[in-house]
């Protein structure tokens, strides 16, 4: 089978390496800056040091062993059965293949299994970031609000949302 998406696998217990994988990851999607880069990775390494108290969760899809794509989600503090979908990014070289589809599929199953039943997503209005918005509407997210010149002057913040 040709298919890119074919043979991934996935994990959700992070290896020591993997705070250097997920910025890799999310640096060749050319779309984050520098400091979203250094929290991607900060993100990580929180998970990695405290465990499930940190609040994060980590689905990696990997291909031949290779990290190629994650998710990082977790519980919303304060709220009943609402949760965060913090990242999600896909190695450039492998967009497209159905990996990010199969990545928030996973992640979803996941957040129900913690019976979570609503997902709020933020993501920038920029140009650049179009197919992220085409890629949430195909998955069922619906937008729910936007906030103004949230991260720059012409760049709303646009929160997204999916109820199970």
């Amino acid at each position: 089978m040709n298919d890119p998406a074919f043979n991934i696998s996935f994990r959700e217990t992070l290896c020591p390496d993997d705070p250097d994988h997920i910025y890799h990851i999310a640096e060749s999607c050319a779309l984050f800056y520098p400091e979203e880069l250094t929290v991607a990775r900060e993100l990580v390494e929180e998970r990695l040091s405290k465990g499930e108290t940190s609040g994060y969760y980590f689905i990696i899809a990997e291909k031949h062993g290779a990290p190629v794509g994650y998710t990082c989600f977790g519980p919303i503090p304060m709220t009943r059965n609402r949760f965060d979908l913090y990242w999600i990014a896909v190695l450039k070289s492998c967009q497209g293949t159905g990996i990010g589809r199969q990545l928030i599929q996973k992640t979803e199953t996941r957040i129900q299994h913690m019976n979570g039943r609503r997902v709020y997503v933020e993501t920038s209005s920029r140009d650049d970031y179009a197919p992220t918005h085409r890629f949430y509407q195909t998955c069922h997210y619906h937008q729910e609000a936007v906030l103004k010149d949230y991260y720059a002057p012409g760049d709303d913040k646009i929160i997204y949302t999916r109820t199970f």
